[in-house]
């Protein structure tokens, strides 16, 4: 018995000489997974939480507000409390463009929530679409509400800056009418040159989403935005080539925006 088992022992050996066994190498490789996998997912949830923070947004706009980002493996939930509900969406817009983040679950409660198209309502809408875009002043503009009814009062840079800040409000969802008593600035402040290059794109890919949100003009429009070191690129259906031009002047007039690139389909009319 004892040489019939070793002569088969010997057939077993030569058959398998010069290969080996999937086994052997199943065993290390599923135990480096397990080793380095949790490890990867928390340099990566680390990564998020503290991008999410730093973020120009977050820095900002949300600084005022209690804001707690809690990630697992690219999930991310937003705790805590903000003032208003536009600080909420826009929390989320951020967070969510962020590299690495798979899903958002927003837990964000309003301190103070205000009635849609309320004067306080508009009164923040306002403010956060004029801090958004470059070409207006956000911090030398007074806005004033009574009944839907926007009075923009202070110091513009130019002429063709309180146009547009005009054009930027009336365009508001829920603004009724807009007043103008801003004046010109004698000698306009100078923009540091690489403010964009201050924005880091998650942030701006959440401006570019609040301003066109905040449009009647675009509100509708199903867009889907994205950004690569500055450069935005929007796609998406717009109803006419004049909606498209529309959704490129706003993005571009957006903090942190270098250029936009709009691949946003039109849809052409079929001859009757």
């Amino acid at each position: 018995m004892k040489h019939t088992n070793n002569t088969a022992f010997t057939a077993h050996s030569r058959m398998t000489k010069g290969r080996r066994s999937p086994l052997l190498f199943t065993i290390p490789v599923t135990a480096l997974l397990l080793a380095f996998s949790p490890l990867q997912a928390t340099e990566t949830d680390d990564r998020i939480e503290s991008a999410a923070k730093k973020s120009y947004v977050f820095k900002t706009y949300l600084g005022a507000d209690s804001i707690m980002t809690d990630s697992k493996d690219g999930v991310v939930t937003l705790t805590g409390i903000v003032s208003d509900e536009s600080h909420k969406r826009l929390a989320e817009d951020t967070v969510a463009s962020l590299p690495g983040v798979k899903t958002v679950d927003n837990k964000l409660v309003v301190k103070e929530a205000s009635a849609d198209h309320s004067d306080t309502w508009l009164f923040v809408k306002v403010k956060n679409t004029l801090a958004f875009h470059r070409s207006v002043s956000a911090t030398g503009t007074k806005v004033v509400l009574n009944d839907g009814v926007v009075t923009l009062k202070g110091e513009a840079t130019s002429a063709a800056s309180r146009d547009l800040a005009t054009e930027y409000v009336r365009d508001i969802e829920g603004v009724k009418g807009v007043k103008n008593e801003m004046t010109i600035a004698i000698s306009p402040p100078v923009e540091p040159k690489t403010f964009g290059e201050l924005i880091d794109d998650a942030s701006t890919t959440a401006q570019v989403r609040f301003v066109l949100l905040s449009h009647r003009s675009t509100m509708l429009l199903k867009t889907t935005i994205s950004t690569s070191d500055g450069v935005v690129n929007i796609g998406g259906k717009a109803n006419s080539i004049a909606e498209k031009d529309l959704v490129t002047k706003l993005a571009a007039d957006v903090h942190g925006v270098k250029s936009v690139v709009n691949s946003m389909f039109v849809e052409v009319a079929a001859a009757k």
